[in-house]
């Protein structure tokens, strides 16, 4: 379900295809370091969840469930930073 008007779906990969050195970025005031104290990269990234099954061994399960509510966020944190880091060793 596609709530993006045909003209607005149109203009913006116009926008898309445009090369870098067409933007005009004049009318962007320029920042200092100080406008950046205090800054948090992602803070309002929301990844897409997906849904599926997966076999976790038992006694990972429940160490993860000991922690109390949220073993699966906790799950998900856990793999999120072995991917990163593995990531960051390519």
């Amino acid at each position: 379900m596609n709530k993006i008007p045909e003209a607005m779906r149109k203009e913006l990969a116009a926008l898309a295809a445009l090369p870098e050195t067409e933007v005009d970025f004049s009318d962007i005031p320029a920042t200092s370091t100080s406008d950046w104290q205090g800054a948090t990269r992602g803070k309002f990234y929301r990844p897409i969840k997906q849904q599926l099954t997966v076999r976790i061994d038992a006694d990972v399960l429940e160490w993860l469930k000991s922690q109390g509510r949220g073993y699966q966020s906790r799950l998900n944190d856990i793999l999120r930073t072995a991917m990163l880091e593995k990531l960051r060793h390519l």
